[in-house]
């Protein structure tokens, strides 16, 4: 092991991969989310385990930059549109269990015998639940698009906007001293404004017209994307804010192009690879003798927060109008802290606020709800049978707004038909089915495509169908047939594999040049395989057989409507 760590930093991020990628798997079996591994690694590789982390600079700035590329992501999510239609209850339930634990968590870490600032910032961290896991977990158990999964999601949203204005307010506390709360304040909304009008600025004359030119490639707007965010965390931080606050004001003022989701996707396999050196890098720094005196108030935590969060969501939506199903769903989605925690308190370890104690018991905490909270969702429906009985309490004798949400059939606006691939053929097929009355959307890599379409008012977007990311922001859940138009063979076995890792739980129709590709689909699943060439020559050899036996029959004359002819 010594001679191989000799060869320098390069054999050592080698051995770093090979057993975060062994762990990784482990945790993959024992249904745990990766990041919990990640940590142990960290610790397994670090001072208090077998001492292999010597690059502690490369890892530190890799850990950095998977924390810019993680806000940039949550930026990007954060489309004004949607925003606007975040829904009274995903606001009063984020803003509702933010305050509750706050408070509460507050006044439990200052019972504890903590100073003020360590019990503030780890009862801030105590409130932001982990966007990643949460929708990950209902992804996978197809409730992303359910009631509670689209309320869960609502606050999630919420939290991270709170995230950020909570790494925002405290990075202006930068030496200021407790005591100047007045002065913070008003810098900080004097900073906040001028933020604004720079990013309204941006959005409305300069990056449409820059991302539309940097789309133009999938490699170069994959470049961007990661150039603009670092850009802006590296001015954010030269503007007394904080690197993950400009990284996430760059995503923000990208999250209303028509790009989005295609950043987003090609994104996320680049922020879970450099998260990785973050929890590798939180997980060697943690001093274990100091963690001794953490355990208890870690395991009193942890229970106010697997318990005390849930509790004051389902108070939240039964007061709105919700069974109590649909909140204790919900609720359990809030019964663990997230990457955002950590990144937080370290935050504060890094402006001279808190000691490596706050972070080593949020890290605790962190360990313990994600590793339980995630058997409870998991677990979450034989949960609720057990527990139905005691929960009366948190519904109302009429839950009017769910009964208000609760309409029958597919709902309005939903496509019907989703056409991946929008040349000649699948933009005409798109034509065709719109004039007919059905529903349609389509979807394109290239953005000239995507442009053009547009101006003539039909529901494009931009984005890759080989992406399983991408096509999770797809409506796919209504829709009965997903029509591919690649012409290459591996483009659409990749496809196809995207559609199953999405959930796509309906039919699929190929269009093919050639016998062999035709076969290949059909041997793939592919229901329905269209030829444009075998379909058109069919077409016209109806025509023209029409044509000669009316001829034969009549005589010279205009030759009959072959359509008309194949409907007789």
């Amino acid at each position: 092991m010594e001679q191989l760590l000799s060869h320098g930093p390069y054999a050592e991020f080698a051995l770093l991969l090979a057993i975060s990628a062994v762990a990784g798997a482990i945790a993959v079996r024992l249904r745990q989310p990766v990041l919990i591994a990640y940590i142990v690694v960290g610790i397994l590789v670090g001072p208090a385990g077998f001492g292999l982390v010597r690059a502690h600079e490369q890892v530190a700035l890799l850990a950095e930059i998977g924390v810019t590329v993680l806000l940039f992501v949550v930026g990007l999510k954060l489309d004004l549109h949607h925003i606007r239609h975040i829904g009274p209850v995903a606001l009063a339930t984020g803003l509702g269990q933010l305050g509750f634990t706050i408070v509460f968590g507050f006044v439990l870490i200052v019972a504890m015998g903590k100073e003020l600032m360590e019990a503030l910032y780890v009862a801030v961290a105590l409130t932001f639940s982990s966007t990643i896991i949460v929708v990950k977990l209902l992804s996978d158990k197809r409730e992303l698009d359910a009631l509670h999964g689209r309320i869960a999601v609502g606050f999630l949203i919420v939290q991270d906007v709170a995230v950020v204005l909570a790494m925002m307010a405290m990075s202006t506390l930068r030496g200021a001293g407790e005591a100047a709360i007045v002065d913070v304040a008003a810098s900080l909304a004097l900073r906040l404004g001028a933020a604004a009008m720079l990013m309204y600025v941006l959005m409305r004359s300069v990056l449409p017209r820059l991302v539309d030119a940097m789309a133009r490639s999938q490699e170069l707007l994959l470049i961007f994307a990661v150039a603009w965010g670092t850009g802006l965390a590296a001015l954010g931080e030269w503007a007394g804010f904080s690197k993950e606050a400009g990284a996430f004001l760059a995503g923000f003022s990208l999250a209303s192009t028509s790009y989005r989701e295609a950043m987003n996707a090609r994104l996320t396999g680049i922020r879970d690879f450099m998260l990785l050196f973050f929890f590798i890098d939180l997980g060697a720094k943690l001093d274990f003798s100091t963690l001794g005196g953490e355990l208890w108030p870690a395991v009193v935590l942890s229970l106010f927060v697997l318990i005390g969060n849930p509790l004051i969501v389902m108070v939240i939506m039964g007061y709105m109008g919700y069974r109590k199903r649909t909140g204790f769903l919900a609720g359990l989605t809030v019964a663990q802290i997230s990457e955002f925690s950590i990144v937080f308190v370290a935050m504060g370890i890094s402006l001279g606020h808190v000691g490596v104690e706050a972070l080593g018991l949020t890290t605790l905490v962190g360990l313990v709800t994600i590793m339980m909270s995630t058997y409870m969702i998991l677990l979450s429906h034989p949960l609720y049978e057990r527990l139905a009985p005691w929960l009366g309490v948190f519904e109302r004798k009429r839950p009017f707004r769910e009964l208000a949400v609760e309409r029958p059939g597919r709902p309005a606006g939903q496509p019907d038909i989703i056409v991946f691939g929008l040349g000649r053929y699948g933009a005409r097929l798109m034509q065709q089915l719109r004039g007919a009355g059905i529903e349609v959307l389509g979807v394109d890599f290239d953005p000239e495509t995507v442009r053009s379409l547009r101006k003539r008012r039909l529901p494009v977007r931009f984005g890759d169908g080989e992406d399983p990311g991408f096509l999770e922001t797809l409506p796919l859940r209504h829709a009965r047939w997903a029509v591919t138009t690649f012409p290459q063979w591996d483009s659409n076995r990749a496809f196809l594999h995207a559609l199953k890792e999405a959930g796509f739980s309906g039919r699929v129709a190929g269009v093919v040049r050639d016998d062999i590709h035709g076969e290949a689909l059909g041997a793939a699943g592919v229901e329905r395989v269209l030829n444009p060439f075998n379909d058109a020559a069919d077409y016209a050899a109806r025509g023209f057989a029409a044509e000669i036996a009316f001829a034969k029959v009549h005589g010279e004359g205009p030759a009959p409507d072959p359509d008309q002819e194949t409907e007789r």
